[in-house]
C-alpha cells in the first residue's frame, strides 16, 4: 500500500471511529454539559495522540532515509541506509543506495584520473627541476668558482658567499625534486623511502622515527605510491603546523593479509578543526586503493592518521 493510502486511510479509521461515537452512545447537548464536554476534549485528545504515534511509526523509515542523506559522503563509502520492507519508502531507500553506488565508483574513477595526471605532472616538473634548473645552478657554481679562484682578494669572500647561497639553491631545487618524484620509492621500495622521508623531515626541534615490521606482503605500485603520499602529507602537516617534538612513522602487516600504516605525533592535536585539503587528499588517494583512513585526536594527544590497505595486493 502507498504511504498517500495508508495516511489517508489512518486518518478515516479516526474520524469514521469519532462518527459513530457521536452517533451511538455519545451525544452533545445545548448548551454543551460539563460531561459531555469532557468526554469530547478526551476524545479529541486520543484522536490526536493516535494519529501522531501512528503517523511517526508509518514515516520513521522516511526520516532515517533523510538523515542519511544528509550525512553521505563519498569519501567515506560503504555507508548505506537499511531497506525498511517494501513499499515507496524501500524503493525511494534502495534508489538511494543505488545513486550512491554510481556516484562513488564515478567519484573513484574521476579521481583515479586526476591523481595519475597530478602525479605524471609532478614527474615532469621534477625532471625539469633536477636537468634544466638543476644543470644551470651547477654551471653558475662552477662559473662563481672560477671567478672566486681570480678575483682579487676584496672581492673573493664575496663571491664565495655567492656560492654558498647559489648551493643552498641547489640543494632546495633537489629536495624539491625528491618530494615531488620519490625516486627512492621508485628504486628502493616502500621500505626505503620511507626511511628517507623521516630523515629528510628529522630536525634538531623534530625526530621523525620510522619502523617497518618485517616480513610484510608485497605491494603493488599503486598501493606503495599511496602509502607513501599519505605518509609524506602526514609528516608535512606535522612539520609545519603540530608543534611536535616527535613524530612515529609505522608500517606493519594486518590479520587480514593488508598493510596498515600509522602516523602518530606528539603535538596539539586537531581538536574540532575540519578537514583540510591535505586531508582531503588523502581520504582520495586511499578510496584508489579501497583503503580505510581515519584521522584522530590520539589517546594521549597529539595526532593518529592510520591507513589500513584490505587484503594483500601482491605485486605483479
Amino acid at each position: 500500500m502507498s504511504l498517500y493510502w495508508r495516511i489517508f486511510l489512518l486518518n478515516a479509521c479516526v474520524l469514521v471511529t469519532a462518527a459513530l461515537l457521536l452517533f451511538g452512545p455519545v451525544t452533545v447537548s445545548t448548551p454543551v454539559l460539563l460531561g459531555e464536554a469532557i468526554v469530547l476534549m478526551g476524545g479529541l485528545l486520543a484522536t490526536l495522540l493516535a494519529t501522531g504515534f501512528l503517523l511517526r511509526v508509518t514515516l520513521a523509515p522516511l526520516r532515517r532515509l533523510t538523515r542519511a542523506m544528509r550525512t553521505a559522503d563519498l569519501l567515506r563509502p560503504g555507508r548505506r541506509p537499511e531497506v525498511p520492507g517494501r513499499g515507496e519508502i524501500a524503493d525511494l531507500t534502495r534508489t538511494f543506495n543505488t545513486m550512491l553506488d554510481r556516484l562513488e565508483a564515478e567519484r573513484a574513477t574521476s579521481t583515479a584520473r586526476a591523481l595519475s595526471a597530478q602525479e605524471e605532472e609532478r614527474r615532469r616538473i621534477a625532471r625539469e627541476l633536477h636537468d634544466e634548473v638543476g644543470q644551470t645552478l651547477t654551471a653558475v657554481l662552477l662559473q662563481l668558482k672560477h671567478a672566486a679562484d681570480h678575483a682579487p682578494e676584496g672581492l673573493r669572500s664575496e663571491l664565495h658567499q655567492a656560492q654558498e647561497t647559489t648551493r643552498a639553491g641547489l640543494e632546495e631545487i633537489r629536495r624539491i625534486a625528491r618530494r615531488l618524484r620519490p625516486g627512492v620509492l621508485e628504486e628502493l621500495g616502500l621500505h626505503s623511502a620511507l626511511r628517507s622521508l623521516a630523515s629528510e623531515f628529522s630536525t634538531r626541534s623534530l625526530t621523525v622515527r620510522p619502523y617497518v615490521e618485517p616480513g610484510l606482503p608485497r605491494l603493488d605500485e599503486a598501493t606503495e605510491l599511496v602509502l607513501y603520499r599519505v605518509a609524506q602529507e602526514g609528516v608535512t602537516n606535522t612539520a609545519r603546523h603540530a608543534g611536535a617534538s616527535h613524530v612515529d612513522v609505522r608500517l606493519s602487516g594486518l590479520p587480514d593479509g593488508g598493510v596498515g600504516l600509522l602516523v602518530k605525533d606528539d603535538g596539539r592535536g586537531i581538536g574540532g578543526a575540519p578537514d583540510g585539503a591535505g586531508i582531503l587528499g588523502m581520504r582520495e588517494r586511499a578510496l584508489l586503493i579501497g583503503a580505510e583512513l581515519t584521522v584522530r585526536e590520539g589517546d594521549d594527544g597529539g595526532t593518529e592518521i592510520r591507513l589500513h590497505t584490505r587484503g594483500t595486493r601482491a605485486t605483479s
